[in-house]
């Protein structure tokens, strides 16, 4: 865990040492990509949530009827 920690310390220096519109272009290239994933993730959870709650067992129709 603790090399984990150190590399994250370097890579946070590494940021903070850059001049701020390479930090916002920086940002903007792996911050939005991975919200956008997550946020995706998120609603295909929630998607399938609602989903498996709103199923009733009188919902069900049977396979040869309409």
């Amino acid at each position: 865990m603790r090399a984990v920690a150190d590399w994250w310390d370097a890579v946070e220096l590494w940021v903070t040492q850059l001049a701020f519109p390479f930090q916002v272009v920086l940002a903007v290239v792996v911050v939005l990509p991975v919200c956008w994933g997550v946020a995706g993730l998120l609603d295909r959870g929630v998607d399938a949530a609602v989903a498996r709650r709103s199923r009733r067992p009188d919902d069900r129709r049977p396979a040869d009827g309409p």
